[in-house]
């Protein structure tokens, strides 16, 4: 199995965190992004992950690093592809075109999601889907009487199907996929100005490759700050029902309630405060006489009588005083 990971946006709606960290590598409960969507995965292929192409900007030497690192975690080979252009989704694609090979997952690295299924990797394809009440700002899907993809719609202005993609595809066959998108960017056949991918789910449909719909129990999106915060609650309350220990050996806690679910990292020192539900605290913070709630805070950041809830919190940012609703960016003060 092989896994392409499109990452290359700017993550503009999540400004200013992504102005020093790109999107994908944001911490949410204590690891990035894409490092518990790469996990995800991993946990619905019942065979080895062979290759992961992580396709991105120029985003430097220790962002690809950390890259490398999780494709080595994950037991896979890794290799770094850059889109320049934001050409869309089946020109993202394309860039790790060498990774596109036999059975491959595409998932974009702003989604995670919780389930507990296998990938049935007999399936010709399986496009994962969420059923959303409205489905006008997403591609959807439109099924036959058996259940099999038919159609593929981008942000539908009338009714044809509440079954929106959300971001995840497996192909059986990987150089199908690759001559489909190939024959897009040959042909220059483009809509909103970019390369689609579901342009080229629908030349294989109509070839005869059945697409089925996958389901997810809960799917999470980290688009914007609010989104977010919310998927780190989630995550939070999924890592508490495993029984996974999330306040690391080193933190200190004096004087304080812990209100689980609760991310704590190394070295984090917390001092007669309240912390928690659904608060994720990166190593090397300090919180002292403080209430937090609901809200993600990054590494070596310190909070002072504070009240704060629904946030996002940067990498060295000293915080007093003030109750908001908050989203800084690191070395703010």
């Amino acid at each position: 199995m092989n896994i392409i990971v499109p990452m290359a946006g700017m993550g503009k709606r999540m400004r200013p965190h992504t102005l020093t960290t790109p999107k994908p590598l944001l911490p949410i409960a204590g690891k990035s992004i894409v490092q518990r969507l790469v996990e995800n995965l991993a946990e619905m292929c019942n065979e080895p992950i062979e290759r992961i192409g992580f396709v991105t900007g120029r985003f430097g030497t220790e962002t690809e690093g950390s890259l490398m690192q999780i494709a080595k975690d994950a037991g896979a080979v890794g290799s770094i592809h850059y889109q320049d252009e934001a050409l869309g989704t089946a020109h993202a694609i394309m860039c790790a075109e060498e990774v596109l090979e036999g059975k491959t997952i595409v998932a974009f690295a702003d989604t995670l999601f919780k389930a507990d299924f296998q990938i049935d990797e007999e399936a010709d394809g399986v496009l994962w889907v969420q059923q959303i009440d409205d489905p006008s700002a997403f591609g959807v899907v439109k099924l036959n009487d058996e259940g099999v993809i038919v159609d593929y719609v981008e942000k539908p202005t009338e009714f044809v199907s509440d079954l929106a993609m959300i971001g995840i595809y497996y192909v059986k066959d990987g150089r199908a996929l690759k001559a489909e998108l190939q024959y897009l960017l040959d042909n220059g056949i483009m809509h909103g100005g970019e390369y689609q991918l579901p342009d080229a789910f629908r030349n294989m449909t109509r070839k005869g490759v059945k697409f089925v719909p996958g389901k997810v129990d809960e799917w999470l999106d980290c688009g914007n700050k609010n989104a977010t915060v919310y998927t780190n609650s989630r995550v939070l309350a999924f890592e508490f029902e495993k029984g996974n220990e999330l306040v690391h050996a080193s933190a200190k806690i004096n004087d304080s309630l812990i209100i689980r679910p609760c991310y704590i990292g190394e070295g984090v020192e917390i001092s007669n405060s309240v912390v928690g539900p659904g608060v994720s605290l990166s190593n090397n913070t300090k919180v002292e006489s403080s209430v937090i709630s609901n809200s993600i805070i990054y590494s070596n950041s310190s909070v002072k009588n504070k009240s704060i809830s629904n946030s996002m919190i940067g990498h060295f940012v000293k915080l007093e005083d003030l109750a908001e609703d908050l989203n800084i960016g690191d070395y703010s003060a």
